[in-house]
This record gives C-alpha cells, structure tokens and sequence, in this order.
C-alpha cells in the first residue's frame, strides 16, 4: 500500500522528515498538517514531545550543538544539524522539545535527588572540570554532597553510592582508617593506614578518604571488675600516662566509669577483684612495686580483710587459702625456705618445725607448710611403723595414741605379693563380716588373727630369729618380721604348690590322694585313699614349735612316703588277694607290727612331728582296659542270668492263672444254659393259661367295655377340661417361678462368681505379698548385698578355690567308705 503523502501532526507531537535529494534529514513539530513531496521520506514520527516534569531531568545521547547565545541549533553547509557524536546532555524542566535526527533519550525523566539530614552522596569525576565553586577536579577524584539538599547532576561526574551518617551513642565510638593521606575533621592530618578513634556523640559522615572498621563499645567497669589493657605500641592514653610497646597495666573505677580502649590498646580481659576475709590469706608471687613494675621472684603475703586487683604479671601461689585453725591434738609440720627467726631462735633453710594446736596459724612467705598432722588414736593391737628421718632407724608404736615429731614420717611397711595377697583375702573375709571394705594401710602395723589350732612363723631378720605362734592369738610384726609362707600340695592327685598358706593347721585333719599300684599279677588298680593326720607338738616346747615348719610341703611328703609304702606291699600280693583283704594289706603296709606281730595304730614321722593315725581305702578301680572290661563281662553274665530266671518263673505264674481262668469260664456257661430252659418252661405255661382266659371273657368284656367307655369318655372329658385349666395355670406358675428362679440363681451365681474373683485376687495380692516379703526375709539384707556383689566375689573365689579342702569324686559302680569320708567336711579348718 502506497505511503500517505498527507500527514496531520498533533500538537506536542513531531516526525523526522529525510530528503532523498540533499539527503539532509529536519524534524517538523505541530500543529500542522504536513504534506510530504515525493523525494522526501518519514524516518521517524508522529512521536510526542519529551516532557520533563518540574524537579526532574533526563539524559540525551549525541545531543546537538546550540548557539551559546541564542540557543538556536548550528547547522552546517548543508543544512544538517551538527551533533556532538559520543556526548551526553543533562535536561532539566522546560517546555516540552522534540529530538532532533541522531538525538536518542538515554534515560527516561527522574525526579532529582533530594540528599536529607545526615546522608551525603559520594560523586565520582568521570572527566577533568572545574565545578562552579571554582573547584578543580580530575578524573577520578571523589568527593561528598553533604545534605540537606536537592543534587542537580553533571555529565562530568556520577553518583557512586548513598553515605548515610553514623550515630555514635554514648560511651561508643567509631574505628576510622584512613585510605589516603587526608585531614580529618578535626583539622588533623592522617597518613595512608593510619587509626584513630571518633568519640564525639551524634551523626558523623565519614570521608570519602575514611573507612570505618567498626564501633568499639565502652567498658563499663565496677568496683568489683577491671579491664587489662596491652600497648602495641608507644603512646600517651588518655589519662595522660605514656605506655611503651608490650606493656600491661590495668584501669579500674577509680581511673574512670567507662573506659574505651584506644588504638594501640589491645584488651586482654577483665580481671575481677580478689576478697580476702578475716579468715583468709594468700601469697602474691612477682607482686607490682612503687614504681608500676613486677618485682620477679619476690613473694608478698596479703591477710584479709581485704579487696585488690592482681595486676598484669601477678599471680596466686595455691589460689586462696584458709587460716590454719588448729584443734587440740592437731599440729603443722613446717620448713623453713629461707632464714626465718621463730621468737628468739633462728630456723636455717630446711629445718623442721611444728606448731601445735589449739590455735589459728598464717604462714609467712619464709616458711612452708609440709603437711598437717593429727593425733593418731592406736588401741590395745593397733600400731603404726614411725622411720627417724634424721637416722633412719624404724620402730612400732602399739597400744598408745601417738603424734609423729618434726623429725619423724610414717613408714609404709613393705610384704610380698604372695604375703599381702593372703593378708588381704583374710581381711576381706573380715571386714565382709563387719560390713567394712577398706584396703591395708601399709603404715599400720601388720595384724593377723592365727586361728584355733594353727601355728604362724614370725622371722626377724634384723635378730636372724624366729618365733613360732599358736592360735588362738594375734600377731603384730615388728619393722624386721616377716611371715614364713607355706606352699603346700593339693588337689587329687597330689601335686606340689597348689595352696599357699601362712597359717599352719595342726589337726587332727585328713587328706585324700590317689595312687596307682601294680600286684604281683600284673593287675594295675588306682587307689584313693585318705589318711588322718595330726601333729604332735607341745606350744610350750620352742624346739617342738619350730621342728613343725622343719619341713616346707608336709602333705607332699606325707603322701609320698605313705604311697610308697602302699606300692611295696600290694606289689607282692596277686589281685584276687588284694581285692579280698586290701584294708589289712594297706593298714599293715603303713603302720606296720610289733615284735607282737600287733597291727600298730600310729605312724609317727620324727622330722617334723607328723602323726598319721588311721588310712581309709575310698575306691579301688582297675586301670588296665581289659581287666576292666573283665569285670564288666562277669558283672553283665550274673545279670542276665538273674533276668531269665525271672523270666521263667513270670512265665510259669501266668499260665496257671490263665488254666484258672478257663474253668470257671466253663462252669459259668452251664449254670446260665440251665437257668435259660427254667425259664422257658414257665414261659408256655403262662401262655396256656392266658388263651384260656381270652376265649371265655371276651364276650363279657366287649359288653362291659361298652358302658365303662361311654362313662369314661364323658369323665375324661370333664376331667380333661379341669385338667386343661390346671394345666395352664400350672405351667403360667411354673414358667413364672422357673423365670424368676433363673433370674435369682444367675443373680446369685454372678455375685457369687465376683465376690470368688476378688477374694481371689485379693488372696493372690496377699500372697506375692508374703511371698515377696519371705524371700527378701529368708535372703535377707546381706545376702541382697552379696548377690549384687557376687560377681567379683565370684572371680575372686573361683581363683581361691584351687586350694580344695576335700573332694571326693566316685561312681555308682565302686564301693565308697562313707562313713569316715565326711569326717573332714563339717568344722574342718582349710589345711590343704
């Protein structure tokens, strides 16, 4: 469609026009109505009139260039507006104006920046200018529009970013670092990195030359707090005091309330004050002097009532301490840590002191206090090992309350670990007893209860000496005693230290071992065999006493020697004569006879006084396989034996009981087959005379029968309707009392069944109740508290029960003595 040659322009509107033939484009503003020649050509338009709003401004691109003084637009040699090609134009209010060919709208209309109180805008030069202050600025530089105020902008400047002032409160202040060598505003000048602080309270902008770091807060101090303050560097602070660099110091609420640290100040902490009361001291190492400096190694003892502040490089010597208040039977061992006069003598470094109560004690800083001593109450058994730290020399204190002098320590008495092991498993079962559970003191003298029958070596070795204590009766060991420990033979067969012991029992007791012999036949058997024993010795004898621990395993030699004895004499006997007199081969072969040819009824071993009095054979089993298996084969042909005869006469019994049974079977048979014909016989006759009867009555009968039914049937009917009414008053009755007899029964019965069903839980109750209550009576408190301690006890016993007191293993096959054999079970002390 061909191009409108008319075009009617609108006021405030406008079109660019091009003319094809100088190729020169205008611009036509209305009202008007345009009328386009042919070599002309609408490049652009209608298009409407920028407008910009009073208070606003826009930004033109390649804007043209005007007559400075008319304003009028400069055109050249032929006729084409001039531009200014690359270039920016800033456009305030006016009358609306239309765009000139090139001209472009960069920004739309904007109101103008309205700066408030306490903000400022930050401006950027884009290009050199002078501004119409008279103010040169090159590219680059930056500068503040400090409010209040409307900023008109310039096409050689940019607006880089808002700068809202900072409120600096009270007891605040701002961290400002300066970015370049500038004047701050109190006229001061700063160099590139340099600090400081602005404490000034209300809004502050920071150049654009500052950077803030932060708000540093004040400290607010009280009389119970201080701040510790280091220099980074030299300086004067502003009490006007100079700090070098490194330096501590404190500044506390009598410097100032409120304290902001400075600069080349770094906060350490707050240190809180130190209150001392009447009954308190303590010692300040490294303490500040006169002039403001730590006195190192210097010590300085400070009593209370007192308030202070450890400064910088002070410190507490075992923080606060309380007055030493002294009781009666309470003393201070104290040494002297330098020369020290105590009244009118002189302690040397080093000396010992005490000083004894009751009174109240506050070390100076020459004396220390090694430890604090009390009266330590001994009764009659009890003691304590004291050492002379001056000589050396050890001794016991028994059966008075003693306090240990300056030059005297309590010395821990060393045992073996086999000796303390006994001590402690015998003081545990004491103290189980006493419900006590505490460990030795090694200070204390060594106690031991010797038990009833038993004897307990002591040696001295300081004397070289022994002695040798029969129970019952206690033991304290001097600082050179020491117990002589048994290692004894156990378990079945005997094997050598099995039981460790320091008690030795003297009898009379048993001990059980086994043995394996050969006869004369070659027969090998395995005998056990227990002996009774006891030992001879008068207490009141020494020599006697001691000829008891002559030998070191008495049980291991014992049944040494009594086996070799037993082997000797059963090696020249055969089997069958062994198995029929083995007691007398045995007692004979242990004892021996007289010149009489009489069993003797002892065994006396001089070496050590061991008396053996009786030898009990507890089973005797064949060690050879086919011996054994001998002996089963003859055993099982006597059982089978036994079990056919039996069988036999079992056999026998039933057949004749069966025979028995047959007879009378037969002979009940014929009584009931002649019972049956008697019964027949009556049965025609009876049959006989009723035919007789039916023929000559039943004529009568008929007659007869006649009248009695018509009479019966009209009584049967009077008497079916009364029947009918009692009927059915019975049965409403019957239906009525049966109802109400179910209704009450099953009242009852539920009622019943409740009362039942809460007697028996109430019963039940009663009974976990008195259940419940019988166990924990019948267990009772110690043993509840054995049971939740049984599981270390238990590890502790299973390793103490390899010392076996007796044990006697057999079968149901071999014969056991039992009547001697739990002889040693009940009462017996644990020998072996």
């Amino acid at each position: 469609m061909a191009e409108s040659s008319v075009i009617r322009i609108k006021p405030n509107c406008y079109v660019h026009v091009l003319d094809n033939n100088t190729n020169v484009a205008r611009v036509i503003v209305g009202p008007q109505t345009f009328t386009r020649k042919d070599h002309e050509k609408i490049i652009a338009g209608p298009e409407l009139m920028i407008t910009i709003p009073p208070r606003h401004f826009c930004r033109i691109a390649n804007p043209i260039v005007r007559d400075p003084k008319t304003g009028a637009p400069i055109t050249d040699a032929n006729g084409q507006v001039k531009i200014r090609h690359g270039d920016e134009e800033i456009r305030f209010a006016q009358d609306p104006f239309p765009l000139y060919p090139g001209e472009s709208l960069k920004e739309k209309p904007q109101a103008l920046a309205v700066v408030n109180v306490n903000q400022a805008l930050r401006l950027r030069a884009l290009r050199d200018f002078t501004d119409e202050k008279g103010t040169a600025r090159v590219a680059g530089d930056e500068w503040l529009f400090v409010g209040p105020g409307t900023y008109v902008p310039r096409i050689e400047e940019s607006v880089v970013e808002k700068v809202p002032a900072i409120i600096v409160k009270d007891n605040e202040a701002l961290r400002i670092r300066a970015k370049m060598d500038c004047t701050d505003w109190k006229g001061v000048k700063r160099v590139a990195g340099e600090q400081w602080l602005v404490q000034a309270s209300g809004a502050y902008l920071p150049n654009v030359s500052e950077e803030v770091l932060g708000t540093v807060r004040a400290v607010v101090l009280t009389p119970t707090t201080a701040i510790h303050l280091a220099a980074t560097d030299t300086h004067e602070d502003i009490f006007h005091r100079k700090h070098r660099a490194g330096e501590e110091w404190l500044v506390t609420m009598a410097d100032c309330e409120t304290y902001i640290p400075g600069i080349q100040q770094e906060v350490k902490g707050m240190v809180k004050i130190t209150t001392l009361t009447n009954r308190q001291f303590c010692i300040v190492l490294d303490p500040i002097g006169h002039d403001g400096k730590n006195q190192l190694g210097k010590r300085e003892l400070r009593k209370g009532e007192c308030n202070f502040f450890l400064h910088p490089g002070e410190r507490l010597e075992r923080g606060i301490q309380d007055v030493y208040v002294l009781a009666e039977g309470e003393a201070l061992l104290l040494r002297a840590a330098e020369v020290v006069r105590i009244g009118d003598a002189i302690k040397k470094p080093g000396d010992r002191w005490m000083i004894y109560g009751p009174c109240d004690y506050i070390p100076g800083v020459e004396v220390e206090v090694v430890e604090r001593r009390k009266m330590i109450p001994l009764d009659e058994n009890e003691g304590i090992y004291v050492r002379d730290v001056a000589t050396g020399k050890i001794r016991a204190e028994i059966g008075r309350s003693y306090m240990l002098k300056p030059n005297e320590d309590l010395w821990a008495k060393p045992l073996s670990p086999e000796v303390e092991a006994l001590l402690t498993k015998e003081a545990s079962r004491d103290k189980k007893e006493r419900g006590e559970a505490k460990a030795r003191d090694p200070t204390r003298v060594v106690s031991y209860r010797v038990p009833h029958g038993a004897a307990v070596q002591v040696y001295n070795y300081e004397t070289k000496m022994s002695r040798v204590v029969f129970g019952p009766d206690l033991v304290l060991l001097e600082p050179d005693e020491h117990f002589t420990t048994l290692n004894l033979s156990g378990d079945i067969p005997k094997k050598s230290s099995q039981i460790q012991t320091i008690a030795l029992f003297l009898g009379p007791d048993f001990m059980t071992d086994q043995i394996v012999v050969e006869t004369a036949d070659h027969a090998r058997l395995s005998l056990k065999l227990s002996y009774n024993w006891y030992f001879d010795v008068n207490p009141e004898n020494p020599e006697s006493a001691q000829t008891v621990f002559s030998t070191p395993d008495f049980v291991g030699d014992l049944c040494k020697a009594l086996g070799a004895r037993v082997r000797g004499a059963v090696a020249g006997t055969t089997f069958d004569q062994f198995h029929k007199h083995s007691v007398e081969i045995i007692q004979e072969a242990v004892f021996g006879r007289n010149e009489r040819g009489e069993l003797l009824d002892k065994l006396v071993f001089t070496s050590n006084n061991l008396v053996v009095t009786n030898i009990d054979i507890q089973s005797v089993e064949p060690v050879d396989q086919k011996t054994r298996d001998s002996l089963q084969k003859s055993i099982q042909l006597a059982i089978e034996i036994t079990t056919k005869s039996q069988e036999a006469t079992a056999r026998h019994e039933a057949e004749r009981l069966e025979q028995e049974a047959k007879g009378r079977l037969e002979r009940q048979k014929l009584a009931d087959e002649a019972e049956a014909e008697r019964t027949r016989k009556s049965l025609l006759e009876l049959q006989a005379q009723s035919a007789a009867v039916e023929s000559a009555g039943q004529a009568v009968a008929e007659a007869r029968a006649a009248s009695e039914a018509a009479k019966i049937e009209g009584e049967a009917a009077v008497t079916r309707a009364r029947l009918e009414a009692t009927s059915s008053t019975i049965t409403a009755e019957a239906v009525l009392a049966d109802t109400v007899a179910r209704q009450t029964q099953e009242l009852a019965h539920r009622k019943k069944t409740d009362d039942l069903e809460v007697k028996k839980q109430r019963e039940l109750a009663e009974i976990e109740t008195a259940k419940f209550a019988a166990i924990v009576d019948a267990i009772g408190p110690d043993t509840i508290k054995a049971i939740a301690q049984a599981g270390p006890e238990m590890q502790a016993k299973l390793l103490a029960s390899l010392g076996l007191q007796s044990v006697m293993i057999t079968d149901g096959s071999s014969p056991v003595n039992l009547l001697t054999a739990a002889g040693g079970l009940i009462g017996a002390p644990p020998a072996h």
